[in-house]
């Protein structure tokens, strides 16, 4: 008698991006599982228009994936998140945004990494992807680039995202708002950070792979550096924030303003990397004295 197979149900959260999430919903319908698993799809549209309640219904017309569309009227990416997983059947949760795009070995992937590795959850890598035209400074300052771990090591929070993501189911139990929305950004990081500390542990899989769309907005260098101010606000809300962490951003901003007539010498991408560190610290400086330089619940692009 054979065992029935694990269902992963997959996990995205949208923002009026519907030719993005159409494209996205196209590559999960070509999933390859080697027969090791089935699978479905939770779409939470976090716009009250419910713009993207037509490409979810059209996409479920046509797929013989189970699809559900669920509304998070409320704008804010930790709520929808929490919707997402109220709405998410399955023994697996998968989480990838509604602005990146996988390879066909994706899920399965992150499935064998997990059973390989006996954790609780495994993340894989994002990379990003430009379309033409975009900027050399962008490119060399590797703004959206991350630095990767080798597969089958066992994460700290700060390594964690849900942008690439698998986890087992039993690590959202107990847990009635996994996402914090207090965190307008890196509630995610949060999230791990509070699972790791009940003892769930994640590890890396390189082999799962996707991609992130890198449109022509978020080439300006106010998108960035609104980002950076909003990260910086929400890093403020860690629970281990202290004296050193006050007195290092302090001196951050010092230095890093006094880097920049030198960075600007060196290159607009130089230029753009010192102003995005020095946000990342006056933002949360600005937090911590109770002033929120981005008022805005998301920086989109």
């Amino acid at each position: 008698m054979t065992s029935q197979a694990s269902n992963i149900c997959v996990c995205i959260c949208t923002f009026r991006r519907p030719a993005l999430l159409e494209r996205l919903l196209n590559d999960i319908r070509r999933q390859e599982t080697g027969g090791l698993f089935t699978y479905s799809v939770v779409v939470c549209d976090n716009d009250q228009l419910r713009s993207a309640e037509q490409t979810v219904s059209e996409f479920a017309a046509t797929s013989s994936i189970g699809v559900k569309y669920c509304l998070e009227p409320q704008q804010s990416i930790a709520l929808a998140r929490n919707k997402v997983v109220q709405n998410a059947t399955g023994d697996y949760l998968a989480f990838i945004d509604d602005d990146e795009f996988p390879e066909k070995s994706w899920l399965q992937s992150l499935f064998l990494a997990c059973q390989k590795y006996d954790v609780d959850g495994v993340l894989g890598p994002v990379k990003p992807s430009f379309e033409e035209g975009v900027p050399s400074w962008i490119v060399k300052g590797r703004f959206y680039d991350r630095s990767f771990p080798v597969s089958g090591c066992i994460l700290t929070a700060q390594q964690t995202r849900t942008g690439n993501a698998l986890l087992r189911r039993g690590v959202f139990c107990d847990m009635d708002a996994p996402f914090r929305p207090e965190y307008r950004a890196g509630e995610d990081v949060d999230f791990f950070r509070r699972a790791i500390e009940r003892g769930f542990t994640f590890a890396w899989c390189d082999e799962a792979i996707v991609y992130e769309t890198v449109p022509p907005s978020r080439w300006k260098r106010v998108y960035l550096l609104r980002k950076a101010l909003l990260r910086g606000g929400c890093a403020a809300l860690r629970p281990t924030v202290g004296v050193l962490d006050i007195t290092k951003s302090l001196v951050a901003v010092l230095i890093y303003g006094l880097a920049l007539p030198i960075s600007a010498l060196l290159g607009q991408h130089r230029f753009m990397d010192v102003m995005v560190r020095l946000c990342d610290h006056l933002g949360k400086l600005l937090a911590l004295m109770g002033i929120k330089a981005v008022r805005e619940p998301y920086v989109s692009g």
